[in-house]
């Protein structure tokens, strides 16, 4: 095996991904506007995970005892804001439109929750979250 294969310059740059987060909004042609994404680092996303999490007290035995415990949609939320770059969630005139404050709250103000839910499958893609245990043995066998 060749290591020159995994030096940074010859590793393949991750891309950012086109994507209709929702049908109601249009360009002058009456097409949907895809939304821009990007993938975030491995290190970014541990950031916003410890943003994210929470001490939760849980019995164990006679003791109580502190774990850690993520606030997964809180992280979610903002895992979706960090990664994308079109609409840019954090213009002032996007929030004042919608009579919100914040990226995140801007967000959830502008798709339903059927669009939200799936805009955050998609952003969980487009960071390598998709593929499965189930996906990864299949793709073994082949």
């Amino acid at each position: 095996m060749d290591i020159k294969a995994f030096l940074k310059q010859n590793a393949l740059e991750c891309e950012n991904e086109k994507y209709v987060a929702s049908d109601r909004f249009i360009d002058d042609n009456k097409k949907p506007i895809e939304w821009e994404i990007k993938p975030i680092s491995t290190d970014e996303d541990a950031q916003l995970r410890d943003e994210h999490m929470k001490m939760q007290e849980v019995a164990s035995g006679k003791k109580r005892i502190k774990v850690p415990q993520l606030n997964q949609s809180a992280y979610l939320c903002a895992l979706a804001v960090r990664c994308t770059v079109s609409p840019n969630l954090n213009s002032a005139e996007l929030q004042d439109s919608y009579g919100v404050k914040g990226a995140e709250r801007l967000l959830k103000r502008m798709l339903t929750p059927g669009e939200y839910y799936a805009y955050l499958e998609e952003i969980q893609r487009v960071n390598g979250f998709d593929i499965g245990l189930v996906d990864k043995v299949e793709d073994a066998k082949n």
